[in-house]
């Protein structure tokens, strides 16, 4: 360490989560596993109903969207793509005040290489990315004796934003 810094304050993506959200069951629902397998490389899982809405026609416990969840270079492999397809432009606001951060993507064939497929349809997709510092998530998420995070090892949403700057190239736009 001889440039003076401390490698456990470095802030590192944990995890990216890829979801789309159908609203019902059936075939939209596998057409959207198969955008999520064709876009990220990796099978998804189904997301259910938390509870009954019978305006919406939903039952607790209904199959209703599709998830995959991205960690380590996968992840930041994809988020790289995922940001290209925005021309590396966020909004301050999509940063929430413990440095996570979630933006949209209307349609799946603005990532590079993908065209409109009539048999699929247009699907967008949400992205969001849990940020943190090494050993963070094993203090709040152990089993024994689990502990908030200590105010010095949270990230902050300025500290979220240098690194999607230096990291990322992102430019933000207000």
């Amino acid at each position: 360490m001889t440039d003076g810094t401390n490698p456990m304050r470095a802030v590192k993506v944990h995890k990216v989560v890829v979801n789309i959200g159908v609203g019902k069951s059936g075939e939209p629902l596998a057409k959207a596993h198969k955008v999520l397998q064709m876009v990220t490389g990796q099978k998804s899982v189904a997301t259910k109903a938390h509870r009954t809405n019978r305006d919406l026609g939903v039952r607790e416990g209904q199959e209703i969207g599709a998830k995959v969840t991205l960690r380590g270079a996968r992840a930041m492999e994809f988020l790289q793509k995922a940001l290209g397809t925005r021309e590396n432009q966020m909004s301050r606001a999509g940063i929430d005040r413990d440095g996570n951060f979630a933006f949209g993507i209307p349609d799946y064939t603005d990532f590079p290489g993908f065209k409109y497929d009539p048999a699929i349809g247009i699907y967008g997709m949400d992205i969001c990315v849990e940020v943190g510092r090494r050993g963070g998530r094993s203090v709040r998420h152990r089993s024994r004796s689990p502990r908030p995070l200590a105010r010095s090892a949270r990230v902050l949403p300025e500290e979220t934003a240098s690194f999607l700057e230096k990291a990322l190239g992102v430019k933000f736009v207000e």
